[in-house]
């Protein structure tokens, strides 16, 4: 039970360090995503945080919600979920900012992609 925690808790920093580096990807490539205050590191680290508790709390609940409509729009609606987490994450963290929708939906698209990127980076580093 105890190596079960433990492998949890290596599992959340690591997608803690992923959102931190896809938040940071989609701020460097979206004039509508920035950060304001003078430790920019500081707020990716912090946005990088609540949008990882964001997705693993909220977002489940959000999906389960939304399932008729996800249905309805054959899968549609379960993006705009995350882009959902995207500006929940700018609305806690206060010098976090997304500018409008658009600047979201890119940056849902670019920490997917990011996510995505860094996990098949790990697979292959593990050599799984």
């Amino acid at each position: 039970m105890r190596q079960h925690g433990r492998v949890r808790t290596q599992r959340f920093l690591v997608t803690w360090a992923f959102n931190v580096a896809a938040l940071w990807v989609a701020a460097k490539l979206l004039s509508g995503v920035h950060v304001s205050g003078d430790h920019a590191w500081v707020t990716f680290v912090l946005a990088g945080l609540v949008f990882s508790l964001v997705n693993m709390v909220v977002k489940p609940i959000v999906a389960v919600l939304a399932i008729p409509l996800i249905i309805l729009t054959l899968g549609i609606a379960y993006f705009l979920v995350n882009v959902l987490m995207v500006f929940l994450t700018s609305w806690v963290v206060g010098d976090f900012h997304v500018d409008g929708f658009w600047s979201g939906v890119g940056a849902a698209v670019i920490v997917w992609a990011v996510n995505a990127l860094l996990a098949a980076a790990e697979r292959r580093l593990a050599g799984d």
